[in-house]
C-alpha cells in the first residue's frame, strides 16, 4: 500500500542511516521508554534489568534528585520531599484539584499551576515530570549508544490543550525533542494492530495508575482511524488503592485525617501490595505499622475487594457505553477489546469487560509495556527509519469540540469533537453593528451551546476592519489543530487582508473531571441547549432588527405620516417587550410583524436614495455601464417620477 512520506521535516534518514528515536509512556504511577531495535519494538531496561521506572522523584538533603525505585524507597521515610503521581497535578491549580487529602506532600497554590513544596524549593509538576523524562532519555541513550533524535510521548486521550502543552514543556526541560504527542490508546492499538495484522473495529480499555481512557479505533489496510474517545483521566488504579486505604481505616477505627504523611504513605503502599496480591490469590492480608509502633493487619478476600471497588469498575463501563453510543456502535460491533495499563490485571476489571462484550479481552501484550511499544513504532516512522513494508497511518481525533463565541453568548462550533487530526477548518463571520472596526475573538472548548457552559481557551482582537454596514464585512476565522492536538486560531478580514492570530496556550487549569462533565452535560442537556440556543438566536435577530429600525427612523422618519409612525412605533415596542421574554414563538412573530410593518418605510427610503443618487444626472449617465435590466428599472422609475 503506497502512502505519503510522514517523517518530520528534516528528519528523513539518509540511506543506511538509522536515527535514534524512542517512545515514552509517561505514566502516573510508572513510566517506560521503548525503541525499535532490529526491526521490532522493545522496552529498554535499566542496568538492573527493570523495564518500569516508578514515576516518583525524591529531593534529598544533599541537594541531589533521585528518580524511580530509589525515590520510591524514600516515600515512607521522607514523604514531604517525595513526589509521586505528578501527572495528576500537571496543568492544574489548587481550585481545580479540590480534595487533596491523599497527597502526602505539601501543595502550594499558584494562579498558573499548583506547585509542590520541597526542601529544594517549590517545584512544579512540569519540573517533576522533566526529571522522569531525563532519566528515561539517559537510559535510552546509554542503551542505544548515541544521542536521541527525538521522542514520541504518550498522553491520555482526554488531556486538553493545557495538559498537552505542559507535557511538551516538561520534555523541553529534559532537553528532549518531541516528535509527536500521541494518545495512549492509539499507541496501544498501533502495537496490537501491527503485531497481529488485525482489521476491524477495536476498543482500547486503558486503565492506568491515574487515568482511564477508552478509544474506538477502526483498523483498515494499515490505516488506524480513531472513531471516538472517552473515559475519565481522574480515575485509575490509584483510586482502587485509596478505596482499600479508606476501608482499612474504617475497619480499624482510625480517622484517615489523623494519619501522618509517613503513615499514609505506608498504608497506601500496603493497599497497593494487597491489591496486587489479590490478582493472583483469593485472600491476602493488609499489614502496616503506625508511627507509634502499633502493628495493624486486616484480612481481605477477592470478593471483599470486588465489592469495595464495584463502583469504580462501573464508572469505567459507563464511559465505555457512552463512547460506543457516540460512534453509533454496540458491543457486538467490536471485534476485540485491547486491555492496557497495569490496573487491567485486576480480575474484577477483566471479568466486567468480558461480561459486557461477551468475549475475553485481548491481553497478549504486557499491558504495562504496550503503550511505550506503540509510541516507539510511531517515533521510528517519524524519524524516517521505516521502509515501504511498514506503510501505516494514524488518524487521531480531537477530544472536545472547538468553536467561537457569537452574539447572544452562543457557541459556534468550528471543529466538532472526534474530528481527525491534524485538521484545519475555516468559517466566515460578520459584524453586528454599522461602522464596526474591530472584532473580539473568543475561542472556546466544549459540547454545550452556550458560552457559560464551555471552557474559555483564549481571546484576541482583530482590528482595522473597514467601517461598513452591519453584516457587510467578511471575517474568515481559521482553526488549526496540529498532530499533537494543540490549537492555533487566525482571523482575516477578506477585503483588506488585515489579520490577527494566536497560538492557543490556555491558562493551566481545566480538570479532567470538567472534561468528562462537559461531555455528560452536553448529552444530558442537549434538548435544553437547543431551546436556549434558539431563544438566543431570536433575541439577537430581534436586537439587530430593532437597531436597524431605529437607525432608519432617525434618518428618514419624515417619510411616514403620524398614523404610520405610530403603527411602526407600536411594533417596535412590541418586539422590544417580546425580546425580554423567553417565548421563542412570540419573539419570532414580533420580528415578522415589524419586518412587514416597515416595508412601506423601506420602499420610500429606496425611492429617496435613488432620487438623491440621480440628482443632476441625465438618463444616459444613469444607465452607463449598467445591465439592460438595471437601465430599464431606472427608466421606469424616472417615468413614474415625471
Amino acid at each position: 500500500m503506497a502512502l505519503f512520506q510522514i517523517s518530520e521535516p528534516g528528519l528523513s534518514a539518509a540511506p543506511h542511516e538509522h536515527r535514534l528515536a524512542v517512545g515514552i509512556d509517561l505514566g502516573t504511577t510508572n513510566s517506560l521508554v521503548a525503541s525499535v531495535i532490529s526491526g521490532s519494538a522493545e522496552v529498554i531496561l535499566d542496568e538492573a534489568g527493570n523495564a518500569i521506572l516508578p514515576s516518583v522523584v525524591h529531593y534529598t538533603e544533599s541537594g541531589d534528585v533521585r528518580v524511580g525505585a530509589k525515590a520510591l524507597e524514600e516515600a515512607s521515610l521522607d514523604a514531604k520531599n517525595t513526589v509521586s503521581s505528578a501527572k495528576r497535578l500537571i496543568g492544574r491549580t489548587m481550585k481545580d484539584l479540590g480534595n487533596v487529602e491523599h497527597v502526602a506532600y505539601e501543595l502550594v497554590d499558584d494562579p498558573q499551576m499548583v506547585r509542590i513544596k520541597t526542601r529544594a524549593g517549590d517545584v512544579s509538576p512540569v519540573e517533576v515530570s522533566a526529571e522522569i523524562l531525563k532519566t528515561l532519555a539517559k537510559r535510552a541513550s546509554d542503551r542505544l549508544g548515541g544521542d536521541l533524535t527525538g521522542a514520541v510521548i504518550t498522553v491520555p486521550a482526554y488531556f486538553d490543550d493545557a495538559q498537552r502543552q505542559a507535557t511538551k514543556d516538561a520534555a523541553r526541560l529534559a532537553n528532549l525533542s518531541v516528535l509527536r504527542l500521541l494518545n495512549e490508546p492509539t499507541a496501544a492499538a498501533l502495537a496490537y494492530g501491527l503485531d497481529n495484522e488485525a482489521e476491524g473495529v477495536y476498543l482500547v480499555y486503558d486503565l492506568g495508575g491515574g487515568t482511564f481512557d477508552v478509544s474506538l479505533l477502526k483498523l483498515t489496510q494499515g490505516v488506524f482511524e480513531v472513531l471516538a474517545t472517552g473515559g475519565n483521566s481522574a480515575l485509575g488504579g490509584d483510586d482502587f488503592d485509596r478505596v482499600l486505604f479508606q476501608a482499612v481505616c474504617q475497619s480499624a477505627g482510625i480517622p484517615a485525617a489523623s494519619l501522618s504523611a509517613a503513615e499514609s504513605r505506608r498504608l497506601l503502599s500496603a493497599a497497593r501490595s494487597t491489591k496486587e496480591a489479590l490478582t493472583e490469590a483469593d485472600t491476602a492480608e493488609l499489614a502496616f505499622t503506625l508511627d507509634n509502633g502499633q502493628a495493624m493487619a486486616v484480612a481481605l478476600s477477592r470478593t471483599d475487594f470486588n465489592a469495595l471497588t464495584a463502583g469504580l469498575v462501573n464508572e469505567t463501563l459507563q464511559a465505555v457505553k457512552e463512547t460506543l453510543r457516540e460512534a453509533n456502535l454496540t458491543p457486538n460491533d467490536v471485534k476485540g477489546v485491547v486491555m492496557v495499563g497495569g490496573a487491567t490485571r485486576m480480575p474484577c476489571v477483566r471479568e466486567a469487560v468480558a461480561a459486557l462484550f461477551g468475549r475475553e479481552p485481548l491481553t497478549g501484550i504486557d499491558p504495562d509495556r504496550v503503550v511505550a511499544m506503540g509510541a516507539a513504532m510511531q517515533a521510528n516512522k517519524l524519524a524516517g527509519n521505516t521502509t515501504g513494508d511498514d506503510d501505516w497511518l494514524l488518524l487521531d481525533v480531537t477530544p472536545l469540540s472547538l468553536g467561537l463565541e457569537t452574539m447572544g453568548g452562543l457557541v459556534e462550533k468550528v471543529i466538532p469533537r472526534n474530528s481527525a487530526i491534524p485538521i484545519a477548518r475555516a468559517q466566515d463571520f460578520t459584524t453586528f453593528k454599522d461602522g464596526q472596526t474591530a472584532m473580539a475573538i473568543h475561542v472556546l472548548q466544549g459540547e454545550r451551546e452556550l458560552v457559560d457552559a464551555c471552557r474559555s481557551l483564549a481571546r484576541f482582537e482583530l482590528r482595522g476592519i473597514p467601517p461598513m454596514a452591519a453584516g457587510a464585512a467578511r471575517i474568515r476565522v481559521t482553526f488549526q489543530v496540529d498532530a499533537d492536538g494543540l490549537l492555533s486560531v487566525s482571523a482575516r478580514e477578506m477585503k483588506t487582508g488585515v489579520e490577527a492570530s494566536i497560538q492557543v496556550k490556555p491558562s493551566y487549569g481545566l480538570t479532567d473531571e470538567d472534561i468528562v462533565k462537559m461531555l455528560q452535560d452536553g448529552n444530558a442537556g442537549a434538548e435544553a441547549d437547543m431551546h436556549a440556543r434558539e431563544l438566543r438566536e431570536q433575541q439577537v435577530e430581534a436586537q439587530r432588527l430593532l437597531e436597524s429600525t431605529h437607525s432608519a427612523l432617525e434618518a428618514d422618519g419624515d417619510l411616514l405620516d403620524a398614523e404610520e409612525r405610530q403603527a411602526v412605533d407600536a411594533l417596535v415596542n412590541a418586539l422590544a417587550t417580546a425580546a425580554e421574554g423567553d417565548d421563542v414563538a412570540t419573539i419570532k412573530a414580533a420580528i415578522d410583524a415589524l419586518a412587514k410593518g416597515t416595508d412601506t418605510l423601506a420602499e420610500r427610503r429606496m425611492d429617496r436614495s435613488i432620487r438623491e443618487a440621480l440628482a443632476g444626472m441625465n438618463i444616459d449617465d444613469a444607465t452607463f455601464d449598467r445591465t439592460e435590466e438595471e437601465a430599464r428599472k431606472i427608466d421606469d422609475h424616472l417615468n413614474g417620477v415625471k
